[in-house]
């Protein structure tokens, strides 16, 4: 019997097209007389669907009518339930549960409810294995505040920084105006912390645009970073594979960006007004760039996935400051778009062989998660205990 891999993709994210893509793409690439394949698309409100429609992406033209095409389906939270059932079953011997158990998940969710930790918690809950960052792993590594604060404990370079909430920007802005004036005056990068595909993201050059590109920023995100913009950059990116106790890194790219900084066009459409991920966008692979410095950015790049106790594959993008040859890592991605096959493709790793890894990766951590304690069998309410703890005589 072949291992049955359900690949979840689309979701409550500013970045749901995106996932479509990629996970066409991933499952496209899954060798199919090792495993079958069951895919789960996840609407914009939070809808579970399968079916086989969804595996063509003109499909999605028409989203109602593609809906209508498949079943809704959810996984119960029980730990060890590995079943989807139909929210609806229809007929009169029909099965509430679909004749589908899944093996492993490989969620191919871009941005917010699905790369966060969100999704990510779910899986954890059912004890299912699956691929990639774990909760805690994808939270840091989403969150582009938390991220560089754990890469600056840990001697990673970064660039300056400030960042604050919405409320607070809106309660005191002139105060928080003033700060990013002292500390990293302009250009400046205003960001979404908890965004990717460079949406929400603006660069000022003055205080104008500071006001302006706030303003949008926080239409996205309750928490906003600003950091100090190295005018003479040069963006390099570099995929990172495996575990945080073993790893690999990629060849490097160099994204030609059409504006000041890359933009969402320039990622995911090439320019163009085609829409086929990450790999269509402009790029140098390899990096030109020395030998050292290549060297360097793989360290970094594998430095950043080691210290955010990262798993499966993700992209770490960086900064190189070409007047001073500095390195900053900018930040990570931990589902990163067309999982950057593209990257391992012209590393010597072909995209099926990229799949078969993370079905591994994903089997070998629930292994090694399934001889840790996580309860003892003792009952100590059975054995009389408890009735002394520390809450006695306390309301709390």
């Amino acid at each position: 019997m072949k291992t049955n891999i359900g690949v979840f993709f689309g979701g409550r994210s500013t970045e749901h097209e995106i996932s479509v893509i990629s996970a066409n793409q991933a499952i496209n690439a899954i060798d199919s007389s090792k495993y079958d394949v069951t895919p789960v698309y996840i609407t914009k409100e939070g809808r579970w669907f399968t079916g086989a429609p969804l595996l063509d992406l003109k499909n999605y033209r028409d989203i109602p009518s593609l809906l209508k095409q498949c079943d809704e389906v959810y996984m119960r939270p029980v730990f060890g339930d590995y079943n989807l059932y139909y929210s609806n079953p229809k007929g009169l011997f029909k099965n509430k549960g679909l004749d589908c158990r899944l093996d492993v998940v490989i969620p191919v969710l871009h941005g917010a409810n699905g790369e966060d930790g969100t999704f990510e918690g779910i899986l954890d809950s059912i004890g299912i294995p699956y691929a990639g960052c774990d909760t805690l792993a994808s939270a840091n590594g989403m969150d582009k505040i938390t991220m560089k604060m754990i890469l600056r404990e840990n001697d990673i370079p970064v660039v300056d920084y400030i960042w604050f909430t919405d409320r607070q920007w809106f309660a005191d802005k002139d105060a928080l105006i003033a700060r990013t004036e002292e500390k990293l005056g302009y250009p400046v990068i205003v960001k979404p912390a908890n965004l990717g595909s460079s949406i929400g993201i603006g660069c000022a050059h003055n205080r104008t645009e500071l006001l302006e590109k706030v303003e949008d920023a926080s239409r996205y995100a309750s928490r906003i970073i600003v950091e100090h913009m190295v005018e003479q950059l040069q963006e390099i990116n570099c995929s990172v594979l495996g575990d945080c106790d073993e790893f690999q890194t990629s060849v490097l790219e160099e994204p030609i960006k059409s504006t000041e900084i890359l933009s969402y066009t320039d990622k995911y459409m090439g320019g163009t007004k085609g829409s086929k991920g990450m790999q269509a966008s402009a790029k140098k692979i390899p990096a030109e760039l020395p030998t050292e410095m290549t060297a360097k950015i793989q360290r970094l790049a594998g430095e950043t996935f080691r210290v955010l106790s990262c798993h499966g594959v993700s992209r770490v993008d960086v900064i190189v400051d070409r007047a001073t040859n500095n390195i900053y890592v900018n930040e990570i991605n931990t589902i990163p778009g067309s999982l950057s096959f593209y990257l391992w493709e012209a590393t010597g790793l072909s995209f099926n062989n990229l799949m078969d890894k993370l079905v591994s990766l994903a089997v070998k951590r629930n292994t090694r998660r399934s001889q840790k304690t996580f309860s003892f069998s003792q009952n100590i309410f059975a054995l009389g205990g408890g009735s002394k703890g520390g809450m006695k005589g306390k309301a709390r």
